[in-house]
């Protein structure tokens, strides 16, 4: 089965509609992922199977939980998961946010190569980013624990109605880390996540302000 099946299958497998187009660039992204990690080491993961479904098949199958259009990646690192749910939804809006310079300029050129008019790169820490409007979801992958999420990010997390959330994707279930949940904050809900061709655990966090 090549890459490009393995990908229409995952997607399928996690009821989600992407159109071929955009799965292409999907894959596109993919392998510049790959090429540019050589050099600049943004993922420890080389092999394109692997990556398929651990970077994109595991970024995608949070877009059901996503709450609103205003989507902010905090600690991006290759822009996981942020370009892959600005891909496969143009109506989001993603502002992905990472500090490391080398990664910033890889997003930045992600951006530029595969033309994702949805995103934007902001180049600084998240306890220090003051857009100008607060985000429906604030989303990390691989940031911090859950505290430090909520003490460095939950600023970010801010809409009028007081829907915005702040979700952690985590892998088996963060008994320890809920524990350590800052009081300003408060689970709603723990979601366990299936990804197609990955046998570990996924949980998504949703948390919301108290």
């Amino acid at each position: 089965m090549s890459l490009a099946e393995r990908l229409a299958s995952g997607i399928a497998d996690l009821g989600l509609s992407v159109p071929a187009e955009t799965q292409a660039r999907l894959l596109q992204y993919l392998e510049l992922v790959r090429k540019w990690s050589r050099v600049y080491n943004l993922t420890s993961v080389r092999e394109p199977e692997t990556m398929l479904v651990r970077h994109l098949l595991d970024s995608l199958a949070i877009l059901p939980h996503l709450i609103g259009t205003r989507i902010a990646d905090v600690g991006s690192g290759a822009g996981l998961p942020g370009i892959p749910l600005a891909l496969a939804r143009p109506e989001l809006h993603v502002v992905l946010i990472e500090s490391n310079h080398k990664k910033a300029v890889f997003l930045q050129q992600a951006r530029i190569e595969l033309k994702i008019s949805n995103i934007e790169v902001a180049p600084e820490r998240a306890e220090t980013f003051r857009p100008g409007m607060g985000f429906d979801t604030v989303v990390s992958r691989a940031f911090s624990d859950l505290a430090d999420f909520g003490r460095l990010a939950g600023h970010l997390c801010g809409t009028e109605d007081g829907s915005g959330r702040l979700m952690a994707m985590k892998g088996v279930y963060p008994h320890e880390e809920l524990a350590q949940l800052p009081a300003q904050f408060a689970v709603e809900k723990i979601v366990p996540v299936a990804v197609p061709g990955l046998e570990s655990e996924r949980h998504l966090v949703v948390i919301k302000r108290v």
